[in-house]
């Protein structure tokens, strides 16, 4: 497992100007092609969301008060309470609108056909599953890690690919207040 924070992440503008981003895994490492990919946004402004065909992508509001998102036609939700996760194809053409300012949300993108990624709020002892790959970030409160017995509090977090095979072992909510998110990133078939 690889621990982050996302306060030391280097932030990178997104390709439409829109925000900044902040990588926290992708894999394979270092290709555009990417299986799947783990990264925390800030949205700053109203306007369009860039397009990813053939991704499928799970967005998760973790600061601020809300963003809707809205594809004329096909959806408009609103997201309005961190750990509130929505999920749409990469394909559509969406925009966001910020109705209490800037925000900064949990983004969650898997290549179609390959890979399927599911986010869950949770607040107790949690296993990674063998074989997937995955992020646990947390919103609230202090849980520990594994093995190392390290504490992790808001905004820092642990990923792993399908290879790490749970090695980290189990991780533990410290604090009656804690809350995390879980994202599995499966292999299809």
């Amino acid at each position: 497992m690889h621990r982050f924070d996302v306060e030391t992440l280097t932030a990178g503008p997104w390709r439409n100007g829109g925000g900044t981003t902040r990588e926290v895994a992708s894999w394979p490492a270092g290709t555009e092609e990417f299986g799947w990919r783990v990264s925390v946004a800030d949205i700053d402004r109203d306007g369009p969301f860039s397009a990813f065909p053939s991704v499928d992508r799970t967005l998760t509001l973790l600061t601020g008060d809300g963003v809707r998102l809205t594809c004329p036609g096909v959806f408009d939700r609103l997201l309005a309470r961190a750990g509130e996760a929505f999920a749409f194809s990469g394909d559509e053409a969406l925009a966001a609108e910020l109705p209490g300012g800037a925000c900064r949300v949990l983004n969650i993108m898997a290549r179609r056909g390959r890979w399927t990624a599911r986010v869950d709020q949770i607040a107790g002892p949690f296993m990674p599953p063998v074989g997937h790959a995955g992020v646990l970030y947390v919103l609230r409160g202090h849980w520990q890690t594994g093995t190392d017995s390290r504490v992790l509090t808001s905004g820092q977090g642990l990923w792993w690919d399908g290879a790490d095979n749970a090695s980290g072992g189990a991780v533990a909510p410290l604090s009656p207040d804690a809350a995390a998110l879980w994202a599995d990133i499966a292999p299809v078939g």
